[in-house]
Parts: structure tokens; C-alpha cells; sequence
């Protein structure tokens, strides 16, 4: 059988077994799966059968699979944390069950007590749905919400075909002004109608599955299945996720797959008193740089778990959709450590995790077929071929990458190169390549270039001048305004050239000042660089507000012209001039990245002749620029004796200009 992924990549033709088997295994694994259920959405409810269920007649039955357990018991403050009143019925397969003569009662807590060769230890239920901490302990338990399965939605999740995500990525314990952490109704209340204000149509949620570390970012899980207790209640998040969707806002959940926390006391680690449960055993299990633990992708048992976590998030918190978390690591042996992937040869040899593969094709099916307008998105930078290609292609099915390729080529510009030596050639090729058929999410930078020890690009740019120079009634700062030119142009360069989507880290759109440093010993843990300072967006004397309003007109050119329905094509590159016009969607963006030249008069090709007008301008004075750009006027494009179409206009220095035809 031919897939289509090779029709579009001729290089592919030498691997074309390595894809049919990609697609082979990924059969294979599903019918093996399904067997009696008829498909992945009738398989992939474990949630409702492990953990506390309540059954038709008022009883409450507790399940848990601990298959290496010789004893199970549950223990909480309903039985006074008694380690044998309420033991666990070993029933076929490792699961273990017992009925409860009462229902546990909303606010008890509760744990499993294992016991495997003379070991005796305490473990969180692997389905529990809420878990708090209590702070004078530090222990983490789990605990009854009643009220969260009582949430009367009040709005539909979105239904139409979703339109190219422009994402607002963001973390809810750091969303607020305030030193502290955030909850789930400040951000409904106060981050999300800044949210929609600024033109995005879709948020991505970090950390919202329970971790213990709270400077993992969320990227450490202990319960796939609990949300995040540090930010509010079930209920209070579901509040969040209604009022988005009554907005027309999509909410993508960042889900974590790709390891977990080795933690024992609050994860999956050695949960049944053996290594191997949900994890491989040895140094295969161990993620060598994250000090992580692995899963086993090749059980089907753990395929039931993370299918099942997927469907619930979909099902219970009508989360739009999912960013898979660390799809690299997860698709290579070697989790790409080191690894340049300059060679197809990288993508398909011994080096591929087969079963990790067959994951994601499987997990992406899921996600389709219980919500068919669903968004995935993979955070893979090894470009693996037929990523977002549909299964039936011989891709694994997700439909986004993120283009990781772009935030790496600003900051090694900024690092490496003078302004007058900057590549114009590699911008464009490095912003808009990528592979056919094969959609990407563009973005500057993330939250990933906010960490301490890195810099966001107003920040490289700026630095310790944003701190005195960014008064709007203060006098000229070469360095500022030269910071405030280049963040638009960068910004504007990366949605208009790079990928099908776009995506912004909250506060980066106004040029958020320092980095993101999470509370720790290491600086007294305080909370002032875990924060976002919207006060300084608010004040009307700073500057900032003017970069947050160059990205709201810079989103409008999607929602208005739906840029992402076209390709970007190159119609001039001077390097000399640092000038570059190309053409998406018939506007044509004109970009002068000289540091000190103008240029009068300047040809500026389109693909056609007639009168065009400017639709944005970066160096207008609403965005904190110079105002050296008649906004006003129409101009005539041409021949004007060249070989091409185009129009005469003044390009000023560091300065970019979004051109459109008139309308008749």
C-alpha cells in the first residue's frame, strides 16, 4: 500500500517500510486494544471505573490496579488512617476492589496503603480527581469534591471548525500582579478579558495536572488525572473553561505524557512496590536529563491509563484540545539528546521508539473521535515526517507542530549578530520552511525563553534600560527604542512568515520585563519574578501598552484576512538595503531591518498592479514608534519600467509596513 506522506516527500521513498509499519503497528495495537469495545472511546474509560465510583444504588466501590501488590487497603480520615479495617478485594488482572458500607463524605481524605514483600507504604490513588497538601505537613492526599461533578455548564464548548489558533499560552498561578500564586477565578476575572481583548481566540493552560514541585512548571505529574488544588477547585476551573468557551475562546490543556514525577509518595513511581507497573525498568524507565520516570508505552495497561486521561479531560473539563508535552523525547531511545536530526536516517532506525509512535497515533485518534474539531498540537523539534499528517496518510495524526526552530534562530541573531549583518535569506527560509502538507505554530519565543538563566527578546534586547526608559515622557534612548522597533518587527516577521498558527506567552506581548524565576531557597523563595506585572501594561505613562497595541492590530490580519490560508511567497531580498518584501494572503509586507538607513521612494514589488493602501505600520507612533510613515495615503503600483509590479514608498529604518490592495 502507498500513503500519500510519500507522494509529498520523495525522500521518504527509501523509508517507505519504515511507514508502513508505523501504520501496521499502530493496527495492530487497536484491535488488540478494542477487542470486544467497538472503538478507542469505549475503551478509553478507565476513569469511570477505577477510583471512587458511586453505583445505582448509593453505594460507593473503590477500584485500583496495583498487579504487584500482595495487599491493598484503603485508609483516610473515614477510618481514622486505620492500615487494615478496609482491605482490597484482589479481583483478575491486578485490580483490587472493595465496597464501601458508607460513602465518603466531600472534604474527607484519603490514601491506598500497599503492601508487597514485607514492604508497607503509602500511595495516592493513580484515579484520584482532587489532591491537596496539607501545609503544615507537606503531605498530599487525596480528597473528596463532591461539588465538582454537580458543575452545571452553562455554555457549549465550540462546535465549528476551529479557526487558525492564535494561542495565549499561560500558567494560572503566575497570572497574577500580586506576590503569591493565582487561582482559577483571578484568571477568569481578571487575565481572561485582557485575553480576549487582545484578539486571541484560544488559551493553553501549563500545570493544571497535579505536580508536587511547583517550579517543574507543571511538567512533572504526580495524578494525571487531579487538577492542580495550588490554583482552586475542580469546579472553579470548569468556571474558567465555561466563561472562555462563552467567549468563543478554545482551551487547550498542556498534557504531560512524555514522563512522570519520580516521586513515590505522590506518584505513579513504584506504586504497586515494583518498578516496572507503568514504567520500564532500569535505565530505560530514568529520562537522563530530567531525572524523570518513563512509561512503558508498550503495555496495554498503560495505554488504558493515558488514553483514558485523554478522554477524561476531554469528557469532564470539555477541554478543547491538548499540546503533548516532550513529543521528542518520547518518539527517539535517546530522547534526541544531542541529536541534530540532519539526516533522514535519524527518524527511522533502531534509535525510534516504536511503541511511543503508536502512542500518539492512538492517542490522536482518540482525541478526534470524541471531540472531531479537537486541536493537537506536538512539541517535537526533530521535524519527525508525517507528524500532522492524518494516520491514513502514514502520519501519526496530530494537527500542529510547534515550530521550535523559529524562538532558536532569534536568539542566536541576537546573541551572535550585529543589526547590519543580519541574514535576511536565513530569516525567511528558516521562519517559512517546513514540511508539505504539515502545519506548524508559530512563535517568538514562549514561556521556555522566560526561565531565569534565558531572556525574553525585549529583555535581550533592552536589559537593564527597561527599568529607566521606558517613561513615555522621558527623553530618546537609542536602546529602547531600537528594543521597542525590533520586538514588533520580530514578532510581526514570525506571524506572518512562520507556520499556520501563532502563539504568545502571557505578558510578552507588551515586552514583559526579567525572566521567570519560581520560589526557591536559592532566592529566599519569593515570588517577584514568579509573576506577571500587568501594572505596568496599565500605566499610561509607560510604554508598554503601546507594544501590547501593536499586537492586537498585528492579530487582526488573521481574523480579518486569514493569512494562514495561504503560504508565504518571497517577491524581494536585498541584502545590501537589509530590505525583504514578500506576499501572504495578498497583503505584502515590506520590511526595512537597516539599522540607520531610510529609503526614499523605494520599489516595493506586488504581485499586482492598482492601488494599494497601508493596513499597519510598526513605526506609528500608537505602537511607540517614530510616525514617519504617511498612513493615509494610497499608492499607485506598477511597472514603472521593471521586469515586475510594483509600488514607490518610503521605507524608514528598522521599520515594517503591511500593504493591501484597495477594493473596488
Amino acid at each position: 500500500m502507498s500513503y500519500r506522506l510519500l507522494e509529498t516527500d520523495p525522500y521518504l521513498k527509501e523509508y517507505e517500510e519504515d511507514i508502513a509499519l508505523r501504520v501496521s503497528d499502530y493496527q495492530k495495537k487497536k484491535a488488540e486494544l478494542l477487542k470486544g469495545a467497538a472503538c478507542l472511546t469505549d475503551f478509553a474509560n478507565g476513569y469511570r471505573y477505577f477510583g471512587l465510583q458511586r453505583t445505582e444504588d448509593g453505594k460507593e466501590v473503590f477500584r485500583e490496579w496495583a498487579p504487584g501488590a500482595e495487599k491493598v487497603c484503603l485508609i483516610g480520615d473515614f477510618n481514622d488512617w486505620n492500615l487494615t479495617s478496609h482491605p482490597l478485594k484482589r479481583l483478575e488482572n491486578g485490580v483490587f476492589e472493595i465496597t464501601l458500607d458508607e460513602p465518603m463524605r466531600d472534604g474527607q481524605k484519603y490514601k491506598l496503603s500497599v503492601t508487597r514483600e514485607g514492604e508497607t507504604f503509602e500511595r495516592i490513588p493513580s484515579y484520584a480527581e482532587y489532591v491537596t497538601q496539607d501545609h503544615e505537613s507537606w503531605i498530599w492526599s487525596a480528597e473528596v469534591h463532591d461539588a465538582a461533578t454537580c458543575y452545571e455548564w452553562q455554555c457549549p464548548s465550540p462546535t465549528e471548525e476551529p479557526a487558525a489558533p492564535l494561542i495565549y499560552e499561560c500558567h494560572i498561578g503566575m497570572a497574577q500582579d500580586q506576590y503569591g500564586i493565582g487561582t482559577y477565578t483571578e484568571f477568569r476575572e481578571r487575565i481572561l478579558p485582557r485575553i480576549i481583548e487582545d484578539g486571541y481566540n484560544t488559551i493553553q493552560i501549563m500545570a493544571i495536572m497535579e505536580h508536587p514541585y511547583y517550579a517543574s512548571f507543571g511538567y512533572q505529574v504526580s495524578s494525571f488525572f487531579a487538577a492542580s488544588s495550588r490554583f482552586g477547585t475542580p469546579e472553579e476551573l470548569k468556571a474558567l473553561i465555561d466563561e472562555a468557551h462563552r467567549n468563543g475562546i478554545r482551551v487547550l490543556l498542556d498534557i504531560v505524557h512524555s514522563h512522570a514525577v519520580g516521586n513515590e509518595r505522590e506518584g505513579l513511581a513504584r506504586f504497586d512496590g515494583t518498578g516496572y507497573q507503568y514504567f520500564h525498568e532500569g535505565p530505560r524507565g530514568q529520562h537522563p536529563a530530567w531525572g524523570t520516570k518513563l512509561f512503558n508505552y508498550g503495555k496495554n495497561e498503560v495505554l488504558h491509563f493515558l488514553l483514558s486521561n485523554l478522554k477524561f479531560w476531554q469528557e469532564e473539563y470539555r477541554f478543547d484540545g491538548f499540546r503533548f508535552d516532550g513529543v521528542t523525547s518520547m518518539l527517539y531511545l535517546d530522547h534526541g539528546l544531542g541529536s541534530n536530526f540532519d539526516s533522514y536516517k535519524k527518524y527511522f532506525s533502531m534509535n525510534t521508539d516504536v511503541e511511543a509512535v503508536t502512542y500518539l497515533m492512538l492517542a490522536n485518534e482518540l482525541v478526534h473521535s470524541v471531540n472531531p474539531n479537537a486541536i493537537t498540537i506536538a512539541e517535537d523539534m526533530s521535524g519527525m515526517p508525517g507528524m500532522c499528517r492524518p494516520i491514513a496518510d502514514g502520519g501519526i495524526g496530530f494537527d500542529y507542530r510547534l515550530q521550535m526552530g523559529a524562538p532558536d534562530l532569534w536568539v542566536r541573531i541576537l546573541k551572535e549578530c550585529r543589526d547590519e549583518d543580519w541574514d535576511l535569506w536565513q530569516i525567511f527560509y528558516e521562519l517559512s520552511g517546513k514540511r508539505p502538507m504539515e502545519k506548524t505554530i508559530s512563535y517568538a519565543e514562549s514561556h521556555d525563553q522566560a526561565l531565569v538563566g534565558d531572556k525574553t527578546i525585549m529583555f535581550r534586547l533592552c536589559d537593564a534600560e527597561m527599568y529607566r526608559g521606558m517613561c513615555k515622557t522621558t527623553q530618546d534612548n537609542a536602546v529602547i527604542d531600537r528594543g521597542i522597533a525590533l520586538h514588533k518587527i520580530i514578532r510581526l516577521l514570525t506571524f506572518s512568515l512562520a507556520g499556520d498558527g501563532y502563539l504568545n506567552f502571557m505578558g510578552n506581548e507588551f515586552g514583559h520585563p526579567e525572566w521567570i524565576d519560581f520560589p526557591r531557597e536559592g532566592n529566599g523563595w519569593s515570588y517577584h519574578f514568579c509573576r506577571r506585572q500587568w501594572h505596568l501594561h496599565d500605566d499610561p505613562e509607560l510604554k508598554y501598552e503601546l507594544l501590547n497595541a501593536f499586537d492586537e492590530e498585528m492579530l487582526k490580519l488573521e481574523s480579518r484576512f486569514g493569512i494562514y490560508r495561504a503560504e508565504p511567497h518571497n517577491l524581494w531580498v536585498h541584502q545590501g538595503d537589509k530590505v525583504m518584501v514578500y506576499e501572504r494572503a495578498e497583503l505584502v509586507f515590506a520590511v526595512n531591518l537597516h539599522p540607520t538607513r531610510s529609503y526614499t521612494g523605494y520599489f516595493i514589488p506586488t504581485l499586482d498592479p492598482g492601488e494599494y493602501e497601508v493596513l499597519l505600520n510598526t513605526d506609528d507612533k500608537e505602537f511607540g514608534g517614530y510616525g514617519r510613515v504617511n498612513d493615509t495615503m494610497t499608492y499607485h503600483a506598477g511597472s514603472y519600467g521593471m521586469d515586475l509590479n510594483g509600488l514607490l514608498g518610503y521605507l524608514p529604518s528598522r521599520t515594517a509596513i503591511v500593504f493591501r490592495k484597495k477594493k473596488k
